[in-house]
C-alpha cells in the first residue's frame, strides 16, 4: 500500500473514532451502557407501579416532594421520576437513586427498561415495592401511541433493579436553603452521578485565627437536604465532603463561598467518576 493510501486510510479512521466520541458524549442517564451492563449483572426484582399528576407531568408540582429537589420537570430529570414507598425511600436515604423499570404483563406495555430517579415518597404503598411514577414516566413503559391506554389501567405489575445514575454535563450542586443563617446552615444535595444518594455530608469551614479547619457532621433533616446547628458563627467559604451508600468520598473545595446567600444554587467542580 503506497503511503497516500496508508494516510487516507489513518484519516478515515480518525473520523470514524471521532463520530461514536461524539455520539457517546450525548447519551442520556437514561441510556447508559454502564447501567445496562450493571441490570444485566442484578436480578431483577418485582413491584408494583401506579402514576399521579398530570399524564405528561412530573408529579403534582414539579419540585421533587419529600426529597427537595426543584424542577424535576427540567433536565436532568425530565420528568422521569418517582415516588418510593419505605425501601425504596428509606427515610431520605433513597432520595436520588436511579431504578431501571420495565412492564410486560399488560397488552400495552413494551417490556422496554425506562430509568427513573427516586424524588419523593410514596406513603400509601400497594406492595412490597411501589413505584408511584410521573404520568410522563409511566406513559414511557407503554408501546408507541398506547401510553394513554397504559395510564388507563392506572397500576401495573413492574420489575425493577438499581441501576447507577448519570447525569451528563452536571457537577455536583448545593442550594442553600431559605432560613440559613450565620449559625444554621442548610444544604439540599444534587446530581450525584452513581449511587445518586448521599449517607453522609460533612463540612469544613475556613480557619480562624485560634483554630485550624476540621470536618463536622451535618444531619440529613429530610429528605437531601443536610443541616448544621452550630454554637457558633460559621466561617465561609466552606468545603463540603460527601459519601455515598457505597462509600465513595467526594470532596468539594470551597463550594460555599464567603458571600453565600440563602435561596441560592452553588455548583461545584467535582463529580462522581
Amino acid at each position: 500500500m503506497s503511503v497516500p493510501q496508508t494516510a487516507m486510510m489513518a484519516a478515515a479512521v480518525s473520523s470514524l473514532l471521532l463520530l461514536l466520541l461524539l455520539a457517546g458524549s450525548a447519551v442520556s442517564f437514561n441510556e447508559s451502557s454502564d447501567s445496562d451492563s450493571l441490570m444485566q449483572e442484578q436480578q431483577w426484582g418485582s413491584a408494583r407501579a401506579t402514576w399521579y399528576g398530570q399524564p405528561n407531568g412530573a408529579g403534582p408540582y414539579d419540585n421533587g416532594g419529600a426529597c427537595g429537589f426543584k424542577h424535576v420537570n427540567q433536565y436532568p430529570f425530565l420528568s422521569m421520576t418517582s415516588c418510593g414507598n419505605q425501601p425504596l425511600f428509606r427515610d431520605g436515604k433513597g432520595c436520588g437513586s436511579c431504578y431501571k423499570i420495565r412492564c410486560s404483563k399488560h397488552p400495552a406495555c413494551s417490556g422496554r427498561a425506562e430509568t427513573v430517579v427516586i424524588t419523593d415518597m410514596n406513603y400509601y404503598p400497594v406492595a412490597p415495592y411501589h413505584f408511584d411514577l410521573s404520568g410522563t414516566a409511566f406513559g414511557k413503559l407503554a408501546k408507541p401511541g398506547r401510553n394513554d391506554d397504559l395510564r388507563r389501567a392506572g397500576i401495573v405489575d413492574v420489575q425493577f433493579a438499581r441501576v447507577p445514575c448519570h447525569f451528563p454535563g452536571l457537577k455536583v450542586g448545593f442550594h442553600v436553603q431559605e432560613g440559613s443563617t450565620q449559625v444554621y446552615l442548610a444544604l439540599l444535595v444534587e446530581y450525584e452521578n452513581g449511587d445518586g444518594d448521599v449517607a453522609q455530608l460533612d463540612l469544613k469551614e475556613a480557619a480562624g485565627k485560634s483554630k485550624t479547619r476540621r470536618w463536622t457532621p451535618m444531619r440529613r433533616s429530610w429528605g437531601s437536604v443536610w443541616s448544621l446547628d452550630s454554637n457558633h458563627r460559621l466561617q465561609p467559604p466552606f468545603s463540603i465532603r460527601l459519601r455515598s451508600d457505597s462509600g465513595n468520598t467526594l470532596v468539594a473545595p470551597d463550594v460555599i463561598p464567603v458571600n453565600w446567600r440563602p435561596n441560592t444554587f452553588y455548583r461545584s467542580f467535582v463529580q462522581y467518576s
